[in-house]
């Protein structure tokens, strides 16, 4: 009987505890309930082919964080995600559970530090998920988004094409709409993959990859500023491309555009002012999945980007950022060369987190920014300032080159002079070794090897493409190996006729002998980073390897391949020119 009040007392003690922890609960639950009110789904084609899809979303309360998502097929085709407003960019986990529910490629906005009435989640897609036919293209995108609750209002959609498409015919699961436009229910959990069919025979849609793309802006000590854009892109389209539209930087003047080897090419045409953008035509056409090089300089107004204070001057920066570009660039760098003397005023207020750093050499400082996955969405996310470099220049410096050039004029006159009044000893007469020389190859020879040479770079290029083409289904296995094992024997023969080319021109000596050694040493690091990238692509596969360190690593890959291909095609001039001689 006495252990009865004792057990009530625990028994009550649990009750309100548990009361307690429920209320918090509950409490809780109500901080972060939310409802959907309006929904804008907005899809876009950017002029390379690449999507960018916008949901701007309208909530009622006060949430802690948003789930969205898409069909899961999707998925992999997802390149780039931010989540933002007006003021405020909001951290995104990316591939997360819609609620534990199977097929769905989940996006979780994180509101911890505030929560906003209204904001948009962008994505950009890759353009494997555009294909063209005749002039008729096709895009498969996700028709509406996914919530884990149904929206209040319609859902309205817009797709954004080029102008001048016509026939359009949006086909997805409740319907076809013949527009660019169109609004439905959107209950939770909504699957909704859809596709859109158009024809577009105009120049505002072209199929490719901006590999890279890597701005350099020089300032001089007397403040004229020179920039130069070096692009490299790859077709990915059946048809060939005679030219492509590129975005300068405002206010950019005297464009002029070279190919790969420094050579110029047809005068820029200027088709947007007001965008700063530019159509560059191509000596010659860059074919079906291959592969170009080519750069734009351009002048900039000292007094748009430059403004003098006392004892230093202010660079501005923001506008040559790339925020302008209606493309995707895959690896981006941009970097600012001050004149000779300079000197950054406070470095902390340039550097953009990891991807920014300063190189000093002996007498200058460059500040470099590299980024990965670039749109015109750079420009619409919000700025926390603009981004200015603060330099102390001393004009003195103006007449370091000129005065170091005078004393070392003065430095060997007196050399000369000390050197004419020394007595002359003896001479004895020493008898000079020969030198040895290289024996001269007949034209004929050297462009049969160049010939022979380009034809196996052209198959090597057709085999990838055929491997690409047989990837996504556009030929039958059967054909695709009668054309690989044609291939391939074509191959085998053109390298038994180079191994000799090449041990003859080694037997010549003298140059030819340097040139196939440079050869060797440049195909030898094209071969490494190959099997390299096969490498981190299988590791990536298999779960082993991050899809940051994927991109990082494929990206340094590429770089070495880039200037491995550099130094051949460099030999293969120089090879031609001596066949002129």
């Amino acid at each position: 009987m006495r252990k009865m009040p004792s057990m009530l007392a625990i028994i009550i003690i649990i009750f309100f505890i548990t009361s307690f922890s429920l209320s918090i609960k509950f409490a809780l639950a109500q901080t972060d309930s939310h409802s959907i009110t309006r929904v804008n789904h907005t899809v876009e084609i950017l002029y390379n082919g690449y999507i960018l899809i916008n949901d701007t979303i309208e909530l009622a309360g006060a949430p802690n964080s948003f789930l969205i998502g898409f069909p899961y097929k999707y998925g992999s085709y997802i390149l780039k995600c931010a989540a933002y407003n007006s003021s405020n960019i909001f951290p995104v986990k990316l591939n997360v559970p819609l609620e534990n529910r199977i097929g769905f490629y989940g996006i979780q906005v994180d509101f911890s530090q505030g929560s906003p009435q209204v904001f948009t989640v962008a994505f950009v897609l890759s353009n494997d998920l555009l294909t063209v036919s005749q002039s008729k293209y096709t895009l498969d995108f996700p028709a509406y988004p996914a919530f884990t609750e149904s929206v209040e209002e319609n859902c309205s959609v817009e797709i954004v094409l080029p102008m001048g498409a016509s026939d359009v015919m949006v086909v997805k699961d409740d319907g076809v709409v013949n527009a660019s436009t169109y609004s439905g229910v959107l209950s939770a959990f909504a699957y909704s993959p859809a596709n859109v069919t158009f024809s577009y025979t105009g120049d505002k849609l072209r199929l490719f990859d901006v590999k890279e793309l890597k701005r350099e802006i020089g300032i001089s000590g007397l403040g004229e500023i020179e920039g130069v854009d070096r692009y490299y892109i790859s077709s990915k389209s059946s048809d060939n491309i005679n030219y492509v539209e590129v975005v300068l930087p405002p206010n950019a003047t005297n464009p002029i555009a070279n190919d790969e080897f420094g050579r110029k090419m047809a005068d820029v045409e200027v088709v947007d002012r007001e965008k700063n953008s530019y159509k560059i035509t191509f000596s010659l056409s860059l074919e079906s999945y291959r592969s170009t090089r080519f750069s734009v300089k351009y002048s900039l107004p000292t007094q748009v980007y430059i403004s003098t204070q006392e004892g230093a001057n202010s660079f501005n920066v923001s506008s040559l950022l790339l925020k302008d570009v209606n493309y995707y660039i895959e690896a981006a760098s941009v970097s600012f060369t001050l004149p000779e003397g300079a000197r950054i005023l406070k470095p902390e207020d340039v550097l953009i987190g990891s991807s920014s750093y300063i190189s000093r050499s002996v007498f200058q400082e460059t500040i470099t920014i590299d980024k990965q996955g670039i749109t015109y969405l750079e420009g619409v996310l919000p700025l926390q300032n603009v981004l200015q470099i603060a330099y102390e220049f001393n004009p003195l410096w103006l007449s370091f080159r000129p005065t170091l050039v005078i004393w070392a004029l003065a430095v060997f006159g007196l050399a000369v002079a000390v050197v004419w009044k020394r007595p002359k000893a003896a001479e004895v007469p020493v008898a000079a070794p020969l030198p040895a020389a290289a024996v001269r190859l007949r034209p004929e020879y050297i462009k049969s090897f160049i010939n022979a040479y380009e034809e196996k770079r052209k198959i090597t290029l057709e085999l990838e493409s055929l491997e690409t083409r047989v990837r996504k289904g556009k030929i039958p296995r059967r054909r695709y190996k009668v054309q690989r094992k044609t291939l391939e024997t074509r191959l085998n023969s053109l390298a038994k006729s180079l191994a000799e080319y090449k041990e003859r021109m080694r037997a010549a000596g003298g140059l030819y002998a340097d040139l196939m050694r440079q050869l060797e040493v440049a195909e030898t690091e094209i071969n490494e980073v190959e099997a390299s990238s096969r490498s981190i692509e299988a590791r990536h596969s298999r779960g082993e390897l991050s899809l940051e360190a994927y991109r990082r690593l494929l990206s340094d890959y590429q770089r070495r391949k880039e200037k491995a291909e550099t130094t051949i095609n460099g030999i293969l001039l120089r090879l031609r020119e001596e066949t002129t001689r």
